[in-house]
């Protein structure tokens, strides 16, 4: 369906217009009856219903049905229908739920989302928790639409501390210290909740992480108790299963490092042990079983002390890092071990010393969302894509939201979701 020049906050935590919603039923039914039958160049199923006081025997009278959840179609309709829906874009997906029963329960079943992994046809969603904000929100790719998640049921002190995100499949995941420790809530997509777990083999905060398919990897980080212990340790998140599973350690205990997903294998760059700043990486190859040393990968560009971790991301299976203390965005040179300078990016990180800014993989783009280079913009995140292009001489960004998103520039986490 087309979306408006507006940014539609469409909140999913129990729709309480209930005048606006039953419009929106009818409306949605309407152009749905009408819109998707065309499209397949064909006509809409007449919809029959059978007499109420007739036996099996008696002819489907005419008439149309006065519930909406009663259709007398084929399966091989509801096939169709479930064909359709799955390609519908993910920001309309809270209007089935006006439809009928079973699209709703078609919804929530998570079956839309295992037809879209079938077909190929998925589309990355932008996860977001900004500062003064009491919810995440969730956007689509080019940033038109948006909506308020459901308030994260965690007690006060998971609300108000540090927290890291990564996506798995249709799960948003999102650690932090409760007051009992180190948690994880687990947003599911299809159901629009929160739950609680499952916690990690080694509860860790401080670490690095990359999402693969429907699969995330997690490694490094410290532990919670006094000791501060750096880890070594690395899991990797099944979200059928709703499961980690151990991987063997890392070469290197480290924390505050960075981690992606590139040439089939788990990155994990930089970061401190209790001793010193790492430069190099290394990467966990999963058909050997092993991890792999990277000396010295990051030594033009160590973290320092209270800088955020190595902001990067990979796009076309090239890495590229955006250097918080000049702004400026780099290409990782497989080869040789080296980095490229590409040019300025148009947000500040150098603001805050990396944190508080967004650095994502948008499809085949680079996302980034900060504070804006231009001091016209004010307080309000500035959000841009790039296709990057190594061999041109120039970065071209294209601004997304031109300041129609009223948040707030400091990012706190931030995640692609892609289903």
């Amino acid at each position: 369906m087309p979306v408006g020049n507006g940014i539609a906050e469409e909140e999913e935590e129990g729709v309480n217009e209930q005048t606006d919603c039953l419009v929106q039923h009818r409306v949605f039914r309407s152009r749905f009856s009408n819109s998707v039958w065309s499209c397949l160049g064909s006509s809409p199923p007449k919809r029959n219903r059978m007499s109420e006081n007739s036996d099996n025997s008696d002819v489907l009278s005419g008439e149309e049905p006065q519930d909406a959840d009663y259709l007398h179609v084929s399966s091989l309709s509801y096939e169709l229908e479930s064909l359709i829906f799955a390609r519908f874009p993910r920001s309309e997906y809270w209007k089935l739920c006006f439809v009928n029963k079973r699209c709703s329960n078609l919804l929530k079943s998570g079956e839309l989302y295992k037809i879209r992994k079938e077909i190929g046809f998925r589309e990355p969603s932008v996860f977001m928790f900004a500062s003064g904000e009491s919810s995440w929100w969730a956007f689509d790719r080019e940033f038109k639409s948006r909506r308020k998640l459901p308030v994260l049921p965690s007690d006060p002190c998971f609300a108000s501390g540090d927290k890291e995100s990564l996506c798995a499949g249709t799960h948003l995941l999102v650690s932090g210290r409760e007051i009992g420790g180190l948690v994880i809530w687990r947003y599911e997509l299809a159901e629009n909740k929160w739950y609680k777990g499952p916690s990690m083999m080694s509860p860790r905060c401080l670490f690095a992480s990359a999402s693969c398919g429907d699969c995330a990897y997690v490694a490094g980080g410290m532990g919670a108790t006094l000791r501060n212990e750096v880890y070594d340790t690395a899991e990797k998140y099944n979200p059928d299963t709703g499961s980690w599973e151990l991987l063997p350690r890392m070469k290197e205990k480290r924390k505050l490092c960075a981690g992606c997903y590139m040439d089939n294998k788990f990155y994990v760059i930089g970061g401190r042990n209790k001793d010193r700043e790492l430069t190099c990486g290394e990467f966990f190859d999963e058909k050997r079983n092993r991890w792999e040393l990277i000396p010295d990968m990051l030594k033009d560009d160590p973290v320092q002390s209270s800088h955020s971790p190595p902001l990067l991301a990979v796009v076309n299976n090239e890495l590229y890092s955006l250097e918080a203390s000049s702004n400026q965005l780099k290409m990782y040179l497989k080869k040789t071990n080296m980095w490229k300078q590409l040019g300025p990016v148009p947000v500040r990180a150098d603001c805050n010393r990396g944190w508080g800014v967004a650095f994502k993989s948008l499809g085949n783009e680079l996302l980034v969302i900060g504070a804006s280079s231009v001091s016209s913009v004010g307080n309000n995140m500035a959000i841009y894509t790039c296709c990057p292009d190594p061999e041109s001489d120039e970065l071209h960004w294209k601004p997304l939201d031109n300041g129609r998103n009223r948040l707030s520039h400091f990012i706190w986490n931030c995640s692609v979701m892609v289903a």
